[in-house]
């Protein structure tokens, strides 16, 4: 049977909030006062939490290697992130441009502020954490990082990065596919545990897919990992 989906956290709720009858038509209504709020309310609005489920390692090396990918993985999230918001309003604020010359114009204003803000602190990554980053970029945007290259410059720009990239072994095509790649789901997990801690700011990703049914397919059914 499949594990419930959420939880509501509601002791902290109960301890600052009080419920007072207020008779409204002849018909007794509760009404909910929460200290800070001088709004009475009749229901009060909880964060979903989900359910995850305890990690079993079959070595001790396997557990290794997760808590390195865990400590990677919430190094690089915040530029995947910071990459969807950026593109969030960069194209927002082209929808507002008519002229082509002038969209080129704040693409390229943008780029070159990423590019300076963000370029050496990027050049300090690994390998494998170049490879997350690129990964959570397709995650939290929905496109490939080749993809936003050619969007946002041209197809030979995007054609010459990937090239470099891959002496490195790094491919700028590559999607985050938690349901076929074992390593994607575990990143997956990484960051629902971080965002639960605290450790990290969710931001909901462009992509579809479920948790549980993630879950299900990798830690229940032992299904074989897919070969990147």
């Amino acid at each position: 049977m499949k594990l419930i989906k959420y939880i509501f956290l509601v002791f902290p709720v109960f301890v600052m909030a009080q419920i007072e009858p207020i008779q409204q038509d002849s018909t007794v209504v509760e009404f909910i006062l929460i200290e800070g709020d001088s709004i009475p309310k009749t229901a009060i609005d909880l964060n979903e939490v989900l359910l995850l489920q305890n990690l079993k390692f079959d070595s001790k090396d396997d557990r290794i290697k997760y808590l390195i990918l865990k400590r990677k993985t919430i190094k690089v999230y915040p530029y995947a992130k910071l990459a969807a918001e950026r593109l969030t309003s960069l194209n927002e604020r082209l929808a507002t441009l008519k002229r082509k010359r002038a969209k080129k114009k704040y693409a390229k204003l943008i780029q070159k502020y990423i590019e300076e803000e963000f370029s050496a602190e990027l050049k300090k990554l690994t390998r494998t954490e170049g490879q997350i980053l690129i990964k959570l970029i397709h995650r939290q945007t929905g496109k490939t990082t080749f993809d936003l290259i050619k969007q946002l410059r041209n197809g030979w720009r995007a054609f010459w990065f990937n090239t470099t990239a891959s002496m490195f072994d790094i491919s700028l095509k590559r999607e985050f596919d938690p349901f076929n790649i074992k390593e994607d789901f575990l990143i997956e997990d990484i960051l629902e545990r971080a965002f639960q801690d605290g450790k990290l700011k969710r931001q909901d990703p462009a992509l579809d897919f479920d948790y549980y049914d993630l879950s299900d397919k990798w830690l229940k059914n032992k299904t074989p990992e897919t070969k990147e």
